[in-house]
């Protein structure tokens, strides 16, 4: 049986989506950079490999059908990182999974980065990277959901959002948890093939706000 490869499952969307996948039994790797993080996932069960989005990858890939890129440079770092890992990184994710001949790419994008010129001015530079990596995989013609959530909190989950870009800036917000749900659903229904969706909180079941 084919697995499902994990980017960025140390980051804090990963980790969430590392427990559902184990949750559900379905065949996952995760790749990470260190030898102590393959420990601890090992740990729970989870295949690791030791892999660095800013070098060569591609083994990673090896008997795969799917993968999630849920991986990112983080706030603390600088716009080189951005470059390097948001964006070149992703770009190299599109590139093996096409060589490779993967069936499904799950893109964990920003809210805003259809238009990086509409999001605050601080993140920028990260919603261009992330803009330039959505119309990269686009055209890349894989099978692809791209998700592009709101500004992330770590509040429990609570299965519901909203689709609709939000009305005010107090509604630009969404559980890490409820994106690590909604790239699960990606992973296990097809449907979802082509979509791109903006999530935000709101009061619709994550299946019927994909489904639409």
């Amino acid at each position: 049986m084919k697995k499902i490869l994990l980017l960025g499952a140390n980051g804090k969307i990963g980790q969430l989506l590392t427990r559902l996948l184990v949750k559900e039994d379905l065949p996952f790797r995760v790749m990470v950079r260190t030898p102590e993080q393959i420990r601890a996932f090992n740990e729970l069960g989870v295949e690791a490999v030791l892999g660095d989005l800013e070098s060569d990858f591609s083994t990673a890939f090896e008997d795969c059908d799917k993968v999630v890129f849920s991986a990112g440079s983080g706030g603390a770092t600088g716009a080189d990182k951005t470059l390097l890992v948001d964006l070149w990184g992703a770009i190299k994710t599109v590139n093996y999974a096409k060589e490779k001949g993967l069936d499904h790419v799950v893109m964990i994008s920003s809210m805003n980065a259809a238009d990086p010129d509409k999001g605050p001015a601080a993140i920028k530079h990260y919603l261009v990277a992330k803009f330039a990596a959505d119309e990269y995989l686009k055209n890349s013609a894989l099978p692809y959901s791209i998700l592009r959530p709101a500004r992330l909190t770590d509040e429990p989950g609570t299965g519901k959002v909203s689709i609709n870009l939000p009305a005010t800036p107090d509604e630009r917000i969404i559980p890490r948890a409820d994106v690590a749900a909604a790239a699960l659903y990606c992973l296990a229904n097809n449907s979802t093939k082509g979509l791109i969706v903006n999530l935000r909180q709101g009061n619709m079941n994550i299946e019927e706000a994909l489904e639409r």
